[in-house]
């Protein structure tokens, strides 16, 4: 149950609105190439709608890291906070100027870094704040809404080393300022994951996985695991 996140990033020098009626052969002289960032696992890619140039990693034990010009070059951007492994990095759609990064590697084995909990830039990652959620350990995904992007949604799984409260799906409708805790399953389940509906945002979708890992071994999967849908913003699941 390990979540892997790929991003593979491949821009087009293409006009046209026909682009998907191109025969597969179009694409047989394009290449993957390595761009960076250097030295560890990259566990959330972000970007900007409109804008190729400009994207944001997040790695496991090194911190988020900016590209303004495709991945030509890269600047550690998070280096100054109090925790570098990342979880999950989210551009809010409509203000591409305010990011929010979950702390904490989600993807589990037995000597991955723990977080701090959420932060958030509101001027393209310059500067960062602390949101707080520093208990949840590690953070799976964060869901902004779509036309606010003081909405935020964070899917926490725990630090999984035995019970806590600090796990399941939290909200903000203030920025970070304030959070509720709108959907806990049990103290040995936490979120592995988390989706918005690009059509509607009330509607959302978390997977549930409870886990436990011990000195010998991981404890994967029981009954409060599952997949829960909300139709009104979290209120209700």
């Amino acid at each position: 149950m390990l979540r892997t996140t790929i991003a593979c990033l491949l821009v087009l020098p293409i006009a046209s609105a026909a682009a998907q009626d191109l025969p597969s052969s179009a694409f047989d002289s394009l290449r993957f190439r390595h761009i960076g960032p250097e030295g560890n696992r990259v566990n959330s890619v972000a970007g900007i709608a409109g804008d190729p140039r400009i994207y944001y990693a997040g790695a496991a034990s090194g911190g988020v890291w900016k590209t303004t010009d495709g991945g030509t070059y890269w600047e550690p951007i998070f280096d100054e906070q109090d925790v570098q492994s990342i979880g999950w990095i989210t551009v809010a759609p409509s203000d591409p100027n305010v990011v929010w990064v979950g702390t904490g590697e989600p993807n589990i084995r037995s000597h991955i870094s723990l977080g701090k909990g959420v932060y958030r830039s509101t001027d393209a990652g310059r500067h960062w704040e602390f949101l707080g959620l520093e208990a949840t350990g590690r953070v799976s995904r964060i869901a902004v809404h779509p036309d606010d992007p003081d909405i935020a949604y964070v899917a926490a799984l725990g630090h999984s080393y035995g019970p806590q409260r600090e796990r399941g799906i939290f909200r903000t409708r203030d920025g970070g300022q304030t959070w509720e805790h709108v959907l806990f399953v049990d103290e040995n389940t936490g979120a592995s994951d988390l989706v918005m509906d690009p059509n509607n945002p009330r509607i959302l979708f978390a997977g549930m996985w409870q886990v436990e890992i011990r000195t010998w071994g991981r404890e994967s999967g029981g009954p409060g695991s599952g997949i829960y849908m909300s139709r009104d913003g979290g209120d209700t699941w």
